[in-house]
């Protein structure tokens, strides 16, 4: 190490696509806690001086902090593998299987895990079958209502809530402009909650659980990043039997997915109070309406787990 008290940690963060803004404001803020726990900070764009720079700042650990396909398709940490540099959270293999919704659910799913029934369909089979013939198949077999999202991606661009047929028709064209595979999903009445998940030493725990209840009850994009428009309650006010299974599930999802590090897993608890499984992410928001953040905060704080976790990945070393 080349500080006594401190590592050299590169933060990697930028990209291209839909979320970078959102990259930038989680990697700012984990930047700055980093700071102040003696750490010296280098934040890299990807781009193509990142190797170059990498090898010229020569970091003890490397911090991905970008959100969607570019930071958590596996890509990146094949790349750092590459670079024989060290790097926190999830290796290539969990970043590939929790990015893809429909994956995601098949794995928990094979593991007898509860998940909503779905079905993920590409854009080419629309215009191979027809998109009259599919969503009335669809309509028919999962009914309504219905959660339209695009298969990879995050912060929950492109989802839309659906009713009926016409609405199923607009969101399938909204959320093919993210991907070109879209899952479609049950939608399942409840309480939106998230259980953030931290390792330590190379054991799993979960962070108290957080509730989330909006403004116009899904917590879609807006709802994530305009403060104002949704209510956190950390720790959820769950009894302590439900949060037990609420977490128990979540550790679980964790496990399966092959996730490592830290993560989030999002559920939903339906009103006969029976947790489901509804998204994975590798790469868990930090910016200060993220969630991962509150739950770290009603734990041993943000900063700490942002030091625990820069240092537990530093401690891995390199992997391959």
């Amino acid at each position: 190490m080349t500080e006594v008290n401190g590592l050299k940690v590169a933060i990697i963060t930028g990209g291209q696509l839909q979320e970078r803004e959102v990259s930038l404001r989680s990697a700012n803020r984990v930047a700055t806690q980093l700071r102040q726990y003696a750490h010296t900070v280098k934040t890299l764009e990807l781009d193509h001086n990142l190797l170059d720079y990498l090898r010229e700042f020569h970091p003890d650990v490397a911090w991905p902090v970008i959100h969607g396909r570019e930071g958590e398709d596996g890509s990146l940490q094949d790349l750092l593998e590459l670079g024989g540099i060290p790097y926190v959270g999830s290796g290539p293999k969990g970043c590939r299987i929790s990015l893809s919704k429909p994956v995601a659910k098949s794995v928990v799913e094979k593991n007898g895990l509860p998940t909503p029934r779905s079905v993920a369909l590409p854009q080419i089979l629309f215009r191979q079958v027809g998109a009259t013939t599919l969503l009335a198949e669809v309509s028919t077999r999962l009914g309504f209502p219905l959660m339209v999202k695009p298969s990879r991606g995050g912060s929950a661009m492109g989802i839309t809530y659906v009713e009926d047929e016409d609405g199923l028709r607009t969101a399938m064209v909204n959320a093919f402009a993210y991907d070109d595979e879209v899952l479609i999903e049950q939608f399942v009445s409840g309480r939106e909650v998230s259980v953030s998940i931290v390792e330590e030493s190379g054991k799993s725990r979960a962070l108290p659980s957080v509730e989330i209840r909006t403004d116009a009850g899904r917590y879609d994009f807006d709802a994530r990043y305009l403060t104002g428009r949704t209510e956190f309650f950390a720790p959820a006010p769950l009894e302590e039997e439900l949060d037990e299974r609420v977490r128990a599930l979540a550790l679980q999802c964790h496990r399966v997915l092959e996730l490592e590090g830290f993560s989030r897993i999002d559920l939903i608890v339906d009103n006969d109070n029976n947790p489901w499984f509804i998204d994975a992410n590798a790469v868990p928001g930090m910016t200060d309406t993220s969630l991962w953040p509150l739950a770290a905060e009603a734990d041993l704080g943000f900063g700490k787990l942002i030091d625990a976790v820069t240092r537990d990945g530093a401690a891995r070393g390199i992997r391959c």
